[in-house]
């Protein structure tokens, strides 16, 4: 196995973070420092910072009803902020998170320990889609659907093309669907014309769906 897909494995990390390791020589073989782009087999002891790392017996994916007011990295900010990882048992706080949300979004994340399977959920190039409710501050305009829908919003990393399933008569509330997962992509493409979101709730991501049945704050194991 090449060497940054066993750390990626071993670790939750992703294979350029396992490259990064490697580049600065954080990474060894049965004693010796690595090098990009060699193989290991299970034979083979991989340490990294002196630490030996094993491939999991089985990959672990768990799944989180993320709250309003979490982050999704392991370290808040501030004091003041939580992140999902205080929601998790002490054995799972290992697990990288695939797909984040921002502090004021909610619903959906996945947690893993296999880098193959963050990386074909997150990479653009596999298409993922993704479902989310969306609530506007003020109802939206019949053309500024269209124009979301049908030609997309230039915005400053490139243009945003949604899906919009109007959910309520006031045309406040969306399903919005799509297939990409740029930083905030849903928040700036209402706010460029003119839009606030009240609120954003995950639902589907990729091959993964919200339970219903999964509360805020509460969290599953999928495969493992």
């Amino acid at each position: 196995m090449r060497l940054n897909k066993y750390i990626a494995r071993a670790t939750g990390a992703s294979r350029r973070e396992a490259d990064e390791l490697i580049k600065t020589k954080k990474v060894a073989i049965n004693n010796k420092i690595a090098h990009i782009g060699v193989d290991v087999s299970d034979r083979d002891q991989v340490t990294i910072n002196g630490r030996i790392i094993e491939l999991p017996t089985s990959d672990t994916v768990v799944i989180i009803n993320k709250p309003i007011g979490y982050v999704c990295s392991r370290n808040a900010q501030a004091v003041d902020v939580k992140t999902i990882y205080d929601l998790l048992p002490e054995n799972l706080k290992n697990l990288k998170t695939v797909g984040r949300l921002d502090k004021d979004s909610s619903g959906l994340v996945i947690l893993t320990d296999n880098g193959d399977l963050a990386y074909k959920l997150t990479h653009p190039k596999f298409n993922k889609t993704k479902e989310y409710i969306v609530e506007l501050d003020n109802s939206l305009a019949p053309l500024h659907q269209q124009m979301i829908a049908d030609f997309g919003i230039n915005l400053t990393d490139g243009p945003s093309k949604l899906l919009l399933e109007k959910l309520t008569d006031d045309r406040k509330t969306f399903r919005v669907i799509m297939h990409e997962g740029r930083n905030r992509q849903i928040r700036r493409t209402f706010s460029a014309l003119g839009y606030g979101v009240k609120s954003l709730h995950r639902l589907v991501f990729g091959p993964y769906t919200l339970p219903p049945t999964l509360s805020p704050g509460d969290w599953q194991y999928i495969k493992k």
